[in-house]
């Protein structure tokens, strides 16, 4: 069910091997940070977002799956999820979350019922 969450849509004009990093993300209702790290891996993709001062530094991991548009002349990230959504997203943990199945698990369901997959 929450499989395709960790795949770029191809609707989002994401072509694999761009490097994402430093690009500004946008929620559906504002700017949220930027990307600090993107992977490209076939059904594990994802995003880290610094969402600098907004949620107090903290980061999160959105799978690939919550993009929508990616504008490679503006530089920007545009993923179906609001601010309020992201800010209530399970903790990220750097160390924690590679390898992990049970975190990745949880970040795939809190994101999928979110976006009600």
């Amino acid at each position: 069910m929450t499989e395709n969450l960790w795949s770029y849509n191809p609707e989002s004009h994401y072509n694999p091997g761009t490097n994402l990093v430093g690009f500004k993300v946008e929620a559906s209702d504002g700017h949220i940070g930027k990307v600090d790290e993107a992977t490209a891996e076939v059904g594990s993709s994802y995003l880290v977002v610094d969402t600098g001062p907004w949620i107090f530094g903290k980061e999160v991991l959105l799978p690939a799956g919550t993009v929508v548009r990616v504008d490679m002349k503006e530089e920007k990230v545009h993923v179906n999820l609001t601010k309020e959504q992201i800010k209530n997203s399970p903790e990220y943990d750097k160390d924690k979350h590679r390898g992990n199945v049970a975190y990745r698990e949880e970040v795939g369901q809190y994101y999928g019922h979110e976006m009600g997959i």
